[in-house]
């Protein structure tokens, strides 16, 4: 049910806090994994994953919850952030991702706990939790994203340039016309070619169509640092490309395996990365689901009713986390 801002409250975010956890964790094919613990030893487990995929996990992250009450699991998923190797895609598949939070969970010792994560981060967290349903006690979900090829569609297909046509230009500016057709398959030609300093050109532009779409701001979005965006574009590309390795409309067709476990859904209204469609899909007939449609609010982490939702989700879940 939508909700008026007004309704949404104000809530805050909680201070920073650093990690009292900091390690490497090797996960097999090559890679290890960074992974951080903060706030309450003895809390409330919550695992926290990023969005991309390759997006990595930041400070910004840590903030969504009572450090008093909850233990923040976060870690940088395979190419990303401070896990190696850097921007590989070797051995880099959502069940390859599945397996690392598994493996997360038993290095750490923890018998089950919630799963927070926010688009991407979405779709990760219902293939773990419907891969391993009886670890997860709660799923707290942002900017769904199933993974289908209608979404892919819409933001890579020109559903989305409908909305933002100048954008869309630029986005397209280095590519041939004869292979506009298919815009991740021209994207991955270049971002794996070989060629430094090409994928990194072919990065900002990758990263900056999807930036300058995230949020309700207009303003023309920063370009990001070359090697954030060369892992993060090759990393996306390399997914979306292999329609995130899952069967068309598996987590909607899997959706009976975590019916059991509650779930808060967060999702923008006007959210031009993952429209409110899928999140309405996933939610629908899911009687222990809750979708909050927050008004005013396009798709990043960042958005304030989003960011100020998310807390208060947390904070209502104390009770029964």
């Amino acid at each position: 049910m939508d909700r008026t801002a007004g309704q949404i409250g104000a809530a805050r975010l909680y201070p920073h806090i650093e990690p009292f956890d900091r390690r490497k964790l090797a996960v097999g094919g090559g890679h290890t994994l960074y992974v951080e613990q903060s706030g309450n030893p003895r809390g409330r487990p919550v695992v926290v994953l990023h969005g991309g995929p390759g997006g990595g996990c930041s400070p910004l992250m840590r903030r969504f919850f009572d450090p008093a009450h909850y233990r923040a699991i976060l870690f940088d998923q395979r190419g990303c952030g401070l896990s190696t190797p850097h921007a590989s895609v070797t051995d880099n598949t959502t069940a390859d991702l599945v397996a690392d939070i598994e493996r997360i969970r038993e290095a750490l010792e923890i018998p089950g706990w919630a799963v927070f994560g926010g688009s991407w981060g979405a779709t990760l967290g219902l293939a773990y939790a419907q891969a391993f349903p009886e670890r997860v006690s709660a799923l707290i979900l942002r900017g769904v994203f199933l993974g289908t090829g209608a979404e892919l569609d819409w933001f890579y297909g020109g559903g989305a340039s409908r909305f933002w046509p100048e954008r869309w230009q630029e986005f397209c500016a280095p590519i041939p016309e004869a292979e506009r057709g298919d815009m991740i398959a021209a994207y991955h030609r270049r971002l794996f070619s070989g060629n430094g300093r090409l994928e990194r050109q072919m990065a900002r532009h990758w990263v900056m169509w999807e930036n300058g779409l995230a949020g309700m701001d207009i303003a023309r979005p920063a370009a990001s640092a070359s090697d954030y965006a060369r892992a993060f574009a090759r990393i996306e590309c390399h997914y979306f490309r292999n329609r995130c390795f899952l069967d068309e409309g598996q987590l909607l067709a899997n959706r009976h395996r975590i019916e059991t476990i509650p779930c808060q859904i967060v999702q923008g209204r006007y959210d031009m990365v993952c429209p409110p469609v899928s999140a309405h899909a996933l939610a629908e007939g899911w009687r222990g689901a809750r979708l909050r449609l927050i008004p005013g609010s396009g798709h990043a982490l960042s958005e304030p009713l989003i960011a100020a939702e998310l807390v208060s989700v947390m904070d209502e879940m104390k009770g029964t986390l």
